[in-house]
């Protein structure tokens, strides 16, 4: 399996490639790394620069291409981190936001992510701009405390109305304690967007109450990454369906209800989910879930 470690060794090595050419050793999975990106020779052992200057001679031109080389490595070593999560929309993996954290009564209750109500205490809404039509939904976050230091993980189950401001947090009352007093009221944090490393060992899926053959929503729950996007079966070819405020996937003429399912994480990655029964409202248990970035 290749890791994101792994594809970042791999995007420095092309690029570098593509400054000087020639082989490169790489480590354990390079061989993976290499086949995925394709262009990389690998070698055993270092391989000697043959463009070195000989003895006495000058070195101006041999730096200013090395410094044009280094130039270049970076624009493409930029490029393909920015690529790593090519269907992310307002929320980016590997940027810190700035905010404010505040809390409210959770109670338990169904958020607008429409997730089943519960005990779970690590939870948030997020602010109008960054919950972006429900594709914050089941997004896993580190919050840390900009005071104190302190860091929790939440996961995001509800929408925070228009009085949140900007990459503002919400949180369950008893996550707010983790962070600051709640006499304090609300407290600065940095946030930024997590793969989870515990997930479960499958996504699960549902179909809304009231769904049928005629018309249908599916939600995805239990997810290790954002979900970016949720297409159906239907008469030979994938059919894409949109996403609502309340975290269902849409067919509104029932297109591909009850067939085949694909999932795609916002890294590209694809699931494909055998066809499942129209059980509406039920929770329906898979043994796929993404890999970890």
């Amino acid at each position: 399996m290749v890791t994101s470690v792994q594809w970042r060794i791999a995007a420095v090595t092309a690029a570098l490639l593509a400054v000087g050419g020639g082989a490169v050793a790489l480590g354990p999975g390079a061989s993976d790394v290499a086949a995925a990106i394709g262009g990389i020779r690998l070698a055993a052992a270092p391989v000697t620069n043959q463009n070195a200057p000989m003895a006495g001679t000058s070195t101006v031109g041999a730096s200013s291409a090395a410094s044009s080389g280094a130039r270049a490595a970076t624009v493409a070593v930029q490029a393909m981190t920015a690529d790593e999560a090519p269907l992310a929309r307002r929320i980016k993996p590997g940027k810190q936001y700035t905010g404010m954290a505040t809390f409210y009564d959770a109670n338990g209750a169904a958020g607008a992510c429409s997730y089943d109500a519960g005990t779970e205490v690590m939870t948030a809404a997020m602010n109008t701009y960054d919950y972006d039509t429900a594709n914050a939904c089941g997004d896993y976050v580190k919050v840390t405390g900009v005071k104190n230091g302190r860091s929790i993980i939440v996961r995001i189950t509800n929408l925070c109305p228009g009085s949140c401001r900007l990459h503002q947090l919400d949180l369950n009352p008893l996550a707010f304690d983790k962070l600051d007093d709640r006499h304090a009221g609300e407290t600065p944090i940095t946030w930024k967007l997590l793969s989870r490393r515990k997930a479960a060992a499958g996504i699960s899926l549902r179909y809304k109450v009231g769904s049928s053959q005629w018309w249908c929503g599916i939600q995805v729950i239990n997810h290790r990454n954002p979900v970016a996007r949720l297409s159906v079966m239907y008469q030979g070819t994938w059919r894409r369906l949109k996403r609502t405020e309340y975290n269902y996937f849409l067919s509104p003429q029932g297109h591909g209800c009850g067939k085949r399912i694909k999932v795609t994480d916002i890294y590209g990655q694809t699931l494909t989910i055998r066809a499942l029964k129209i059980l509406p409202g039920v929770t329906q248990a898979t043994t796929k879930q993404f890999m970890r970035h």
